[in-house]
């Protein structure tokens, strides 16, 4: 039995209901949850007066004159206001708790959070570092230990609400609703995937490399993230894993297309997309083995149909 998806199995689960959830949780997040952040852009580009210029990655908040640091932290707010939203949402239209949501009604495993954080966190570190000794030519130093220190304690108890927040609505409502749609996992994959990467279409990194070079590994990390909330009954490891991906990339590594600009340890000169898909595939290759050898995994159960509980017994 898969608890987690067989949650959505019951009269609660009417499309109108998910197309009202979704669009009221974006528009709220991102009209009232932006209003810190556009209150201060207004207020610094006012300063700039005549000297202000525009600069070429609108999320680049030092061109503003704002704390990277804090940029960061009012760029998150959205997402604390979408699962806020969602959350209230959800209970009133569909009778679902948080923790139904999340994992089918259990208590939080912080265990799976956990394995989930740190393996990625690991596999994450180690790549950087092998990409940084590689090719030294590409990464500038700019470790400054006043904001660097600000923005690790930022990045550890910040970002996991974002990468929660997405997870909450991705692999945890969508996939559900899709499952009692269709029975199927191969559509609990593949739609809140496709779905997950259009959400993320207006980031920087698409304006710099494209939309159809961009946007296929969105999808592949919405696929992973799929395949981990599938096979650990629930979207705990799934926060941990998207939590240490954003940590990592927020603490380490910048560059001028990121969508997160963070006073970073290093500033990658030039990003080569296909080191980056690479570097994902092997990844995520590597953490699936992990996890398979710890929880000895069958990965036929993607092939298997969803039932109801009642079906299933």
């Amino acid at each position: 039995m898969n608890p987690h998806l067989e949650r959505a199995f019951n009269q609660e689960n009417q499309i109108w209901k998910y197309v009202i959830v979704f669009l009221l949780s974006l528009f709220i997040s991102q009209t009232v949850g932006s209003i810190p952040l556009v209150i201060t852009l207004v207020i610094k580009i006012a300063q700039n007066g005549s000297d202000f210029v525009k600069p070429e990655n609108p999320m680049d908040f030092g061109a503003y004159g704002i704390d990277p640091n804090f940029g960061l932290i009012l760029m998150l707010i959205p997402f604390v206001v979408m699962f806020v939203v969602s959350m209230f949402l959800i209970h009133s239209l569909h009778k679902r708790s948080l923790m139904d949501v999340v994992n089918g009604g259990r208590s939080f495993r912080w265990t799976s959070f956990g394995i989930g954080f740190f393996i990625w966190g690991i596999i994450s570190f180690a790549i950087i570092v092998i990409s940084v000794s590689i090719n030294q030519y590409n990464y500038e130093l700019q470790f400054n230990v006043r904001t660097f220190i600000p923005l690790v304690l930022i990045s550890l108890f910040v970002l996991p609400l974002q990468s929660g927040s997405e997870e909450f609505l991705f692999r945890g409502y969508l996939s559900q609703g899709i499952a009692a749609r269709t029975n199927s996992n191969f559509w609990v994959i593949l739609i809140p995937s496709m779905v997950f990467a259009l959400i993320h279409g207006m980031n920087p990194e698409i304006k710099e490399f494209g939309f159809w070079l961009v946007i296929p590994l969105y999808f592949l990390f919405g696929v992973f993230l799929a395949i981990i909330t599938i096979m650990d009954d629930g979207i705990e490891m799934a926060i941990g894993l998207h939590g240490a991906n954003n940590i990592m990339s927020c603490i380490f590594v910048t560059s001028k297309s990121s969508a997160l600009q963070t006073p970073a340890l290093f500033y990658e000169k030039e990003t080569y997309l296909a080191e980056q898909y690479w570097s994902f595939l092997i990844a995520a290759f590597l953490c699936l083995l992990m996890l398979q050898l710890i929880y000895r995994w069958n990965f036929k159960k993607l092939l298997q149909p969803i039932l109801e509980v009642e079906e299933a017994i």
